[in-house]
């Protein structure tokens, strides 16, 4: 019996050991392509009639829908510091900026800390080649561009493009220098394009990780001159179309270049749409904790590896992008820190019997604990104190429980019929907040932002 057992023993770690070192060999390249502000029913595979979407809708029947994907939080930087290091935003302390207001502004003395580590940090690490193009949102001083994070060359807007004053215009940035200011915005999705075109042609024979946060669909809506009054949808619809056509170039270069069966893609947003009838069927919109500011459309795909015309309804988030990432490079998910995301390569490659591996998903605000998620079941906290959204008190909120699945607008409180799923969850707001705190209690686990005694805003340079 002993002899069988060390036998079983040694076939299952021999198996372990030819999966990790075909995962060591396959290095996949990563490209994520970020949307700025876009709602959950904006494109054709999640509901859409009034986009024209052809890039997407084809990349979702070749690929799969995350139709329970997350982000972390309803507005911009909080959101984007998530993506990059795997953790919520109050475990790297950048869940509220200097003056406690939702989101960094030019000039901030707070930003990412160089500590962290980010997605593109673990894959530089396993020799990729890495390239930020667009919005970053997670500090402008040079200690906290996307050149001090782990990438090695980035271009773009260092925030959101409503973000000029009048001593700073708004810039774009080539590695840590401005190359113009103000930027011309009608050409940014474009230049974004070509820009991201180069860099893949550029890389085609090495591993590559790409993150392409566009600044569009952000007000003030900018779209390119070929596709203004265009769409059915006025500015907003234009801007949608022409990212649509942004993808399509991306897949013509993978193909163009033979490296499309070796690219994971994946598209998504950062939060929820400020049009709530952007993010319908989903209740609310961006800066809130209903669905319709954190459950965002998400569709990833890689051919011969993600079953084409699949989706999955279960909870997946933006925190899960580096430890899945990080396994089919073959890399090391940092251990001396708390990771909160997870790798949910099982359920990206259609495996029978996946699950979702988050126990809970937890809904902030700012500095907050405003819901919770477990399987089906959202539970809304009581907030004593009143809660903050974008910097302002709204009052305090009573204890609700809705089921998603029966209820994805978020209409019938069914605590009262459910009073040990509520308990429960209880129980898992307790760990939460024992975890990571909130505006009434202090978490033991959370890690400082960087901090600069003399930030500079992004001036020309002379």
């Amino acid at each position: 019996m002993m002899i069988r057992r060390l036998l079983l023993c040694s076939l299952f770690f021999c198996s372990c050991a030819l999966e990790a070192e075909e995962n060591l060999g396959l290095k996949p390249n990563f490209i994520v392509v970020f949307i700025d502000d876009m709602g959950y029913s904006d494109i054709g595979p999640f509901g859409s009639t009034s986009h024209r979407t052809p890039a997407l809708d084809l990349m979702a029947r070749e690929g799969m829908c995350l139709r329970d994907f997350y982000v972390t939080c309803s507005v911009c930087t909080p959101s984007r510091s998530s993506l990059m290091t795997g953790c919520y935003p109050r475990r790297v302390n950048m869940h509220v900026d200097e003056k406690n207001l939702c989101v960094l502004f030019p000039a901030a003395r707070k930003g990412l800390n160089p500590a962290e580590l980010t997605i593109a940090e673990v894959l530089r690490k396993r020799g990729y080649a890495t390239g930020c193009i667009g919005k970053w949102h997670l500090g402008d001083h040079p200690d906290f561009l996307p050149t001090s994070q782990g990438f090695d060359t980035y271009y773009g807007i260092p925030y959101s493009n409503d973000m000029h004053r009048k001593n700073v215009p708004l810039p774009l940035v080539r590695g840590e220098k401005v190359i113009e200011a103000p930027v011309k915005q009608n050409t940014i999705t474009r230049r974004y394009t070509e820009e991201a075109l180069g860099f893949i042609r550029r890389n085609k024979a090495r591993p590559f990780f790409l993150y392409i946060p566009h600044t569009m669909v952000h007000l003030p809506l900018n779209p390119g001159v070929e596709f203004q009054g265009k769409s059915a949808d006025g500015k907003y619809g234009d801007a949608v179309e022409e990212l649509d056509w942004s993808m399509g170039e991306l897949f013509g270069e993978l193909k163009a270049q033979g490296i499309d069966e070796k690219t994971l893609v994946l598209f998504t947003s950062d939060n929820g749409s400020y049009r709530e009838q952007s993010n319908r069927p989903l209740r609310g919109r961006k800066g809130r904790t209903d669905e319709g500011g954190m459950r965002v459309p998400c569709i990833v795909r890689w051919p011969g590896k993600i079953p084409a015309g699949s989706s999955s309804e279960l909870v997946t988030s933006t925190i899960d992008l580096l430890p899945t990432f990080a396994g089919l490079a073959g890399a090391e998910v940092p251990g001396d820190r708390i990771i909160d995301g997870r790798d949910i390569w099982s359920i990206l490659s259609g495996k029978p019997g996946a699950k979702s591996p988050h126990e809970v998903f937890c809904y902030y605000q700012m500095d907050q604990l405003q819901a919770v998620r477990s399987g089906r079941w959202k539970l809304f906290v009581k907030l004593k104190s009143k809660k903050r959204n974008w910097g302002k008190p709204e009052g305090p909120r009573p204890l609700k429980l809705f089921d998603l699945v029966a209820d994805i607008h978020e209409d019938k409180d069914v605590k009262d019929k459910n009073p040990l799923v509520v308990k429960r969850l209880l129980s898992l707001v307790d760990k939460v907040r024992a975890d990571l705190g909130d505006m009434e209690s202090a978490g033991k686990n959370q890690r400082p932002a960087g901090w600069v005694d003399q930030p500079r805003p992004r001036l020309v340079e002379k």
